[in-house]
C-alpha cells in the first residue's frame, strides 16, 4: 500500500487539488490504478449544510456523500467515482471517536488528540486506501501548514508515513507559492523556505516541491529551493500560471512528475509511455476555439464563481467538444426585481439557471425562465432551476398566477412544488435529502432521449421539494411535458417545452457527472442550441463554419 501525501504552504487556493488530480491523472495514463482522498479539517460532519459562500459548491457523489469541491477535480481529472469515506473531515473524526468513548471502547483510557484522534485518522486513510484496491493513494490535506485545526492531520500522515516505511510507501509533496516582487521581476524563494520549515517542524520533510508561480521558475530558483528545502533538484518543480487548469497535467508531465514518483516509490516498469494525444486535443480546443457564445448564470451565488464549480467545468468540456469558448455572464437573480429581462440577458445566447435554496432570488429567476421561454433563448433549468421553470408555467401558460413552491409559499393556494412526502418528518438539515445517482426513464421521441441517447440516464440529486402529481396533468396540457420520471413513476425528473428550440428542465445534477471526454448531455445540447442561436438562425454576429462537429 502506497500514500502520495499532498500538503499546501504560504497561502490558500494554490491549486493543491489539481496538482493531486494532475498526478492521479498521469499516474493512471501509465496504467497505475489511483484513488483520491480529500481531508478537510473543518468541524462539520460534511459540506452539506456550507453556504456556498463559504466553501464553494457541495458536489454530490454517487451514494449521496455531500463532499468537498474537490472530490469532483478528483472524478473529472481521474475519471473516478468516489465514495463519501473518500472526504475525511475532523467533524467525522471526532464524532466517531466520542461515540467510540461513549460505547467504552477505549477501556476507561483517557482520550487524547494523539494516540485516539491520530489513530482515527490513519484508520479512515487506510481503509479507504484498502477497499479502492488501488496501487497508489492520493491525499490531499486541506488547509494551510501551520493552521491549527491541521495539526492532527499533520501528526496523523507523519506517524503513517512511518509506520507503512518512508523509503517507498510514503512520498510528501509541498505545494508553495513563489511570487514575483518588483519592477525587474525577481522570483522570491523565502515564502517557499519558511512553508517548508513549517512543515519540517511538524516531523515531515518534502520529497517533491510543486512551485505555483506567475513564470516558469528560473534554474536559479530552482537550485536555491533544492539546496535550503533540502529536495532533489528535479523534485523542484514549477507550475505557472497555465491557460486552463487541465494543462497542468501537461505541464507536470514535461517536468517528468510521474517518472520522478514511480522510480522514487518503486511502482514497477512501465512498458507503454502514456498516450496523452485525446487530452492534448481537448486542451487545444479549450485554448484555441472556433466559436465563442455567452451563456448567463442566474442564481443568487454569483458573486463566488465556485459556487458553480460543477457548470462552468461543464461548459468547458462541452465548449472542448464544439470547438466553442463558453464565456459565463453571472447574474444575480435579485437584480431581475429592478432591471428587465431584455435588459439584464441582451447579448446572451443561452440561460442556466442552477440549483438552490431559500426564497431569496426565486422571483428574478422566473421572471429570467418566462423570458427564455417568450423569446426562444435557449435554456436549461438544473434542480431549484427545474421547479422555477415549473412555476412559471403554472402561473403565465396554466393562468395560476399564485402557484408557487411550499418552500417558499407554506399557504399558497396552488402548491405546483410540494415537499417530499418522506422528508416531512425529518428535522436534521445535514445529509438527508434526496441525494445520490437514481434513475431516470425517459420517454421515447423527446429532446432528453436524443441528447441521452436512449431511453433512460442515471444522474445524482440534491432536493427535498418535487413537482406536485396533482399538476401534472394540467401542466402537460398547455404543453409542459414531463419527458423523464422516476421508475415508479411518481417524481418528475425531466420537463420540456416543444417547439422552443431548447428549453429543457431537470431535477437532477448532470453537472456532476460531466467528464472532460465525455461532457454532460445537457450542457452539451444547451451550447448547441447557443452556437445554432449565435452562427445559424440569423443574428448577424458570425458564420458557422465547416469545422463545426
Amino acid at each position: 500500500m502506497k500514500f502520495i501525501f499532498v500538503s499546501g504552504g504560504v497561502i490558500s487556493g494554490l491549486g493543491k487539488g489539481i496538482t493531486a488530480s494532475s498526478i492521479g491523472f498521469l499516474l493512471k495514463k501509465r496504467g497505475i490504478k489511483v484513488v483520491g482522498v480529500k481531508v478537510d479539517p473543518y468541524l462539520n460532519i460534511d459540506a452539506g449544510t456550507m453556504n456556498p459562500y463559504e466553501h464553494g459548491e457541495v458536489f454530490v457523489l454517487d451514494d449521496g456523500g455531500e463532499t468537498d469541491l474537490d472530490l469532483g477535480n478528483y472524478e473529472r481529472f481521474m475519471d473516478l467515482n468516489l465514495t463519501r469515506d473518500n472526504n475525511i473531515t475532523t467533524g467525522k473524526i471526532y464524532r466517531s471517536v466520542i461515540e467510540k468513548e461513549r460505547r467504552g471502547q477505549y477501556l476507561g483510557k483517557t482520550v487524547q488528540i494523539i494516540p485516539h484522534i491520530t489513530d482515527e485518522i490513519k484508520a479512515r486513510i487506510v481503509d479507504v486506501a484498502r477497499e479502492s484496491d488501488a496501487d497508489v493513494a492520493i491525499v490531499e490535506l486541506g488547509g494551510t501548514v501551520g493552521d491549527i485545526e491541521s495539526m492532527p492531520f499533520l501528526e496523523a500522515v507523519r506517524q503513517l508515513g512511518r509506520d507503512i516505511g518512508r523509503g517507498e510507501n510514503a512520498l510528501f509533496i509541498h505545494c508553495t507559492l513563489v511570487p514575483v516582487m518588483g519592477l525587474v521581476g525577481e522570483e522570491k524563494t523565502k515564502p517557499t523556505q519558511h512553508s517548508v520549515k513549517d512543515l519540517m517542524n511538524a516531523g515531515i520533510r518534502p520529497d517533491m516541491i510543486v512551485c505555483r508561480c506567475s513564470e516558469d521558475l528560473s534554474e536559479k530558483a530552482k537550485r536555491k529551493i533544492s539546496m535550503f528545502c533540502d529536495v532533489d533538484e528535479s523534485a523542484v518543480i514549477s507550475c505557472p500560471d497555465a491557460r486552463t487548469i487541465y494543462e497542468v497535467p501537461m505541464i507536470l508531465e514535461k517536468q517528468g512528475v510521474a517518472d520522478y514518483i514511480i522510480k522514487r516509490m518503486n511502482l514497477g516498469l512501465i512498458s507503454k509511455e502514456p498516450d496523452m494525444t485525446d487530452w492534448e486535443h481537448f486542451v487545444e480546443s479549450i485554448v484555441s476555439p472556433d466559436y465563442e457564445v455567452e451563456i448567463a448564470i442566474v442564481g443568487k451565488y454569483t458573486a463566488l464563481a465556485d459556487s458553480y464549480l460543477s457548470h462552468l467545468e461543464s461548459f468547458t468540456h462541452a465548449g472542448a467538444r464544439t470547438d466553442c469558448k463558453v464565456r459565463i455572464r453571472f447574474i444575480d437573480s435579485d437584480l431581475f426585481l429592478s432591471k428587465t429581462p431584455s435588459e439584464l440577458l441582451e447579448g446572451c445566447d443561452g440561460l442556466l439557471i442552477p440549483g438552490g435554496f431559500g426564497v431569496r432570488g426565486v422571483e428574478g429567476k422566473i421572471q429570467a425562465a418566462r423570458y427564455a421561454r417568450e423569446t426562444g433563448l435557449p435554456f436549461l433549468g438544473v434542480c431549484l432551476g427545474f421547479q422555477v421553470a415549473t412555476i412559471e408555467m403554472a402561473r403565465d401558460v396554466l393562468g395560476l398566477s399564485d402557484a408557487d413552491s411550499t418552500e417558499f409559499s407554506p399557504d399558497t393556494g396552488n402548491p405546483v412544488i410540494v415537499l417530499m412526502p418522506e422528508q416531512q418528518s425529518i428535522s436534521d438539515m445535514g445529509g438527508t435529502m434526496r441525494l445520490g445517482i437514481r434513475h431516470t426513464v425517459i420517454a421515447p421521441g423527446s429532446k432528453a432521449s436524443e441528447l441521452y441517447g436512449g431511453e433512460g440516464c442515471d444522474e445524482r440529486h440534491r432536493h427535498r421539494y418535487e413537482v406536485n402529481i396533482d399538476y401534472i396533468d394540467r401542466l402537460e396540457a398547455v404543453g409542459w411535458h414531463f419527458t423523464g420520471r422516476s421508475e415508479d413513476g411518481s417524481r418528475m425528473e425531466i420537463a420540456e417545452l416543444y417547439g422552443h428550440p431548447y428549453y429543457v428542465a431537470v431535477q437532477f445534477h448532470p453537472e456532476f457527472k460531466s467528464r472532460p471526454l465525455s461532457p454532460s448531455p445537457l450542457h452539451l445540447g444547451l451550447v448547441r442550441a447557443a452556437i445554432d442561436r449565435k452562427y445559424v438562425r440569423g443574428t448577424g454576429r458570425g458564420d458557422l463554419s465547416e469545422k463545426r462537429r
